[in-house]
């Protein structure tokens, strides 16, 4: 591919070459979106990842040698070869960033569409499987609807270059370099197609269908199956947060949550009724157990009517009356919601007569705007009005086809049935888009409706943009082993590195028992709660989930309220009760860390590489990560105490390996030790311990014990210095639901700690919001591996200082 001529646009850089066109456009001086077509145009059609962007591209320059053009935005300088198109990319002072090969690196093969026509001899297969009703349309015909392309973007990664990204998958693959992975919509596989790279520079694909990423013996490169054109964005950071920051300028800001999501939420399949529920809150609240919200699962509808929007009049016979109950304990109720219908009930019928079903006659059609208004209709009238708090959208891949069989399918064959099952109902290239549009439906719905409740939408799929209509993904069905437990982890942390800032798991895993007769039900745990391993397992998960976006167990085969694991005096149980209690006392630092997340495109849960991009060392950690910007969260991934059966383990040292990333000093946060950072220490990791750490210029701000995040004790908060180097927290509050904030109804006090003179100063508070207590105190503590008083943890005490929204500033 040669270059032919180019032509400097107002809108950017259009470029002729010998097969086709590509167009670079500089959004800001640090993001240039790239396209490449074999056609005479470039597509017309709208981006469902990309929001408009009002100030419209920024200025380039254009530089020409003898074999090479180069575009320059002051930030990012992308230089050309003029005899075969191939990008290097470069940042100001000429560092190269990353390469395609110098024979070129953009390739497009023409293909034809097929799509299905689902006319009169189509029949419909209805059946039941372990993950809800299943409807498949059979005798299908399938047209040519349209020409497009397959496309492939190649890159010669460095040698020391380390990539994460592509979202949530079961694999467990931390560094992405020298492996491959399937992005297709599965149970266990969510996808976001972005790259983001140690190297200081992140992509983002614009584009739904099918997708492969290689690092390996087939190549460098990203493969898309089908689309209009080649359409990628490149994200020039250095650091990752400011790469997230141009994801979400491109793909919009992520909503703030209300402060209660950010509590307890218990959950399994299923809550048999509204006296259950009611009852299982009382339960939290006369053991003094914190709890913020419950889960109502699948199979509230009327029996028979499987996904029908509305609750089982025998099991729930007052909806209105359960809601008030559950608010006036101080709780919040959130339901499953499916995208599939048996036919024949009042929500499946209405979908039907306005045509807004896909071509099984059971799920809704998303990519339909009057299918996802009549779809929110559904689920308003059914529920929301009844007074229901959040949304868990189950099963919005939508369709799979492997979950059935003794043997697990091979990745290949998995790919291969999966996107087949999928290209039968949907448009190839926008195979992965579904719940993306399923949750637009579900905000824009909501909102129209009310702006007093925030929209919460725990979802099983995500995609690029997803997070700006209020979801939070979840990693899927998976099974309770340690292998499971130590998978989770960089699953998460590749899925929060894409700009998705909010991801949780299933505390425990869905499936506890073992079923030979089918491959996914594999936990090693055939007694359940019963099983004293399975109760170390459980423990372990729950104290990692202490430390994500949202805290919230979850399963089938056995219960998961905290007493179902012993009782009061009892390691297991004091354990979970402990962790419970430390996840609210941490609410002032976790939901100011939530609206940094909305207000200046931070990530909560962050590998490594976010803190520590210039330590190598982090590179390839899997089991560890920074919650915030201040405490290092280090999970038990091993037993220590049981196997499978309440075998006890013999010889297991109660400890694990932390690295302390260099560039910092670090403390125990239960001692208080002060450390060195760039080693590797051995930590005490008994039950009741998870191994945390935080990093010296840290300034974390706790509460009072509470029972639910919306109370208000009288009670200081307490803000813990760790000394060492400067540093400073922005305290955000707001007053915890609605979306006033959105019109600056929030308050933050930016709150400064200088080593040199040992001061703290608390700023003028900015902002303000109804309810906003004029006054309050703060309890200060200053913990010093500098000062020998204080090198065993011992902290130094002041009295609270009184804070009335004017600067303060206390000498230590």
């Amino acid at each position: 591919m040669q270059l032919v001529q180019h032509t400097e646009q107002p809108d950017g850089l259009l470029i002729t070459t010998n097969t086709g066109r590509i167009k670079l456009v500089a959004w800001t001086s640090s993001i240039i979106q790239v396209r490449y077509t074999l056609d005479a145009e470039f597509s017309r059609i709208e981006s469902l990842m990309v929001v408009p962007q009002p100030a419209g591209p920024v200025g380039y320059k254009v530089t020409e040698t003898g074999d090479c053009l180069a575009f320059s935005t002051g930030e990012v300088t992308v230089r050309i070869n003029k005899k075969t198109a191939a990008f290097t990319y470069l940042d100001k002072v000429g560092r190269v960033l990353t390469r395609e090969p110098d024979r070129g690196g953009k390739t497009l093969v023409p293909v034809d569409v097929v799509k299905s026509v689902f006319d009169d001899s189509v029949a419909i297969q209805l059946g039941q499987g372990v993950d809800g009703v299943r409807s498949r349309a059979e005798n299908v015909k399938q047209v040519v609807d349209r020409r497009a392309y397959q496309t492939k973007l190649e890159f010669e990664w460095a040698d020391d270059e380390a990539l994460y990204g592509l979202g949530s998958h079961e694999e467990g693959v931390m560094n992405l370099r020298g492996t491959h992975q399937f992005l297709y919509q599965s149970n266990m596989k969510a996808v976001v197609p972005v790259l983001v790279s140690t190297r200081g520079y992140g992509i983002m694909w614009d584009s739904y269908s099918l997708m492969t990423f290689h690092d390996d013996a087939f190549g460098s490169y990203v493969w898309t199956d089908v689309a209009a054109e080649l359409n990628f964005y490149f994200i020039y950071g250095p650091d990752l947060d400011q790469i997230v920051g141009g994801v979400r300028k491109l793909t919009g800001q992520a909503p703030m949550f209300p402060k209660w999501a950010f509590g307890y939420i218990q959950s399994k399949e299923t809550y048999y009724n509204q006296a259950e529920i009611i009852a299982i809150v009382k339960e939290y609240r006369d053991r003094n157990l914190p709890l913020d919200g419950i889960v109502q699962d699948w199979k509230s509808w009327p029996e028979g009517l499987w996904g029908q929007k509305s609750l089982d009049p025998a099991r729930f016979p007052d909806p209105a009356g359960m809601m008030e109950e559950i608010h006036g304990l101080n709780a919040h109720l959130m339901i499953s919601v499916w995208p599939i219908m048996n036919p024949g009930g009042a929500n499946s019928n209405e979908m039907r007569e306005q045509d807004c079903l896909l071509g099984n006659r059971a799920n809704y059609d998303a990519f339909k705007p009057k299918a996802r208004a009549l779809y929110w209709k559904q689920a308003n009238e059914g529920l929301f009005s009844h007074g229901i708090d959040a949304w868990w959208c189950d099963c919005t891949e939508p369709f799979e086809a492997d979950w059935k069989g003794a043997v697990k399918p091979e990745p290949e064959e998995r790919l291969r049935i999966n996107t087949e099952e999928g290209k039968r109902y949907l448009d190839p290239a926008y195979i992965n888009a579904y719940s993306l549009l399923h949750s637009h439906g579900i905000f824009e719905g909501q909102r129209q409706v009310t702006d007093q409740k925030r929209v919460v939408n725990l979802t099983r799929s995500a995609y690029t943009g997803q997070h700006r209509y209020g979801t939070i993904t979840w990693s899927g069905d998976t099974a309770a082993t340690w292998q499971t437990l130590r998978d989770q982890i960089p699953a998460g942390l590749n899925f929060c590195v894409t700009g998705s800032p909010y991801w949780t798991l299933d505390i425990g895993a869905f499936f506890v028992r073992n079923k030979p007769d089918l491959w996914f039900w594999s936990g090693d745990y055939d007694e359940g709660v019963a099983d004293l391993g399975y109760r170390e397992l459980y423990t372990r998960w729950f104290q990692l989930g202490a430390f994500l976006p949202m805290f919230r167990s979850h399963g089938t085969d056995t219960p998961r309220e905290i007493w179902r694991f012993g009782e009061p005096g009892e390691p297991v149980y004091d354990s979970l009760a402990k962790f419970l209690q430390l996840r609210y006392r941490l609410l002032p630092y976790i939901y100011s860390l939530a609206g940094h997340v909305t207000q200046e495109n931070y990530t909560m849960l962050r590998a490594l590489v976010f803190d520590f991009r210039n330590d190598p060392a982090t590179y390839a950690i899997r089991n560890q990560f920074m919650f915030g910007p201040a405490i290092l969260v280090n999970p038990v991934t091993e037993p220590m105490y049981y196997g499978p059966g309440s075998v006890p383990l013999e010889g297991i040292r109660k400890t694990r390996p932390v690295y302390l990333p260099a560039g910092s000093d670090w403390y125990d946060y239960w001692t208080g030790e002060h450390l060195v950072g760039g080693q590797t220490v051995e930590a005490e990791a008994g039950l009741d311990k998870l191994p945390l750490y935080v990093r010296s210029g840290s300034i974390v701000p706790t509460g009072p014990d509470i029972q639910y995040a919306g109370e208000q004790p009288d009670a200081p908060l307490e803000l813990t210095i760790y000394a060492g180097q400067d540093g400073s927290f922005k305290l955000y509050e707001d007053e915890g639901d609605n979306y006033s904030y959105e019109s600056g109804a929030f308050s933050t006090i930016l709150i400064h700690w200088k080593e040199e003179t040992r001061t703290l100063t608390l700023d003028e508070r900015h902002g303000s919001y109804p309810g906003m207590p004029d006054r309050r105190q703060f309890k200060i503590n200053l913990i010093s591996g500098i000062d020998p008083a204080y090198s065993t943890g011992r902290t130094a005490q002041q009295p609270p200082v009184q804070y009335e929204g004017k600067r303060v500033v206390v000498v230590l």
